[in-house]
């Protein structure tokens, strides 16, 4: 793997499955690795019980999938039986090799903790171990999470409500530090003894 595109790719596929080494990707189906592959990301699973499982490599193409759709692209493939053409089956290193054709696929829905582990990740950085930022969250209510977080600048924490969208809402995470200060999101927080003031941004 010599492009830099497809190494940046690989990292960034490897990050957001590694939540999958705790957790099932889909029922009986749980990840074994994520190898790297010329053009394409080859994604390991095993499917069944220690006994009588099978070990599966589903090989999906760099080019044709952004790395946020892969495990609902994955689940709607784990999520019952598929067919697939000689062409696309194969084997390597001893697990069945299947080509994925993400074009033909319609992806499975992000369920809520997978959209909270994807706002808490991009906030939660290694590089924030000095000067946090994110210092705890709460999913409640219909699709919403609350992230506490505090400025290193400031006293007192900060509550800050957003809604669990279908897709990354990477600019109002990235807005984040900025947007806690604007005084018109700010609202009381008498029912809540962690923290001391929210922030309502859940209509942006």
């Amino acid at each position: 793997m010599t492009d830099p595109e497809d190494r940046e790719q690989q990292a960034d596929i490897t990050r957001r499955l590694l939540y999958f080494l705790n957790a099932p990707l889909a029922e009986y189906c749980r990840l074994l690795g994520v190898l790297p592959s010329p053009g394409a990301v080859r994604i390991a699973i095993r499917a069944g019980d220690d006994e009588n499982g099978r070990d599966f490599l589903y090989e999906i193409p760099n080019d044709t999938v952004t790395p946020y759709y892969i495990p609902g692209l994955l689940r709607a493939v784990l999520a019952g039986p598929q067919l697939y053409s000689n062409d696309d089956v194969g084997e390597a290193i001893g697990m069945t090799l299947i080509r994925l054709r993400p074009e033909e696929i319609t992806p499975d829905p992000e369920p809520e903790q997978g959209r909270a582990l994807t706002v808490v990740n991009a906030l939660a950085g290694p590089g924030d171990n000095e000067d946090p930022f994110l210092i705890g969250f709460l999913m409640h209510g219909d699709r919403l999470l609350r992230l506490y977080v505090q400025r290193s600048d400031r006293p007192g924490i900060i509550g800050v409500d957003i809604r669990l969208t279908e897709t990354p809402a990477t600019g109002l995470i990235g807005s984040l530090p900025s947007l806690v200060e604007e005084k018109q999101h700010r609202r009381p927080a008498p029912d809540d003894p962690h923290c001391d003031l929210l922030v309502d941004l859940t209509d942006l």
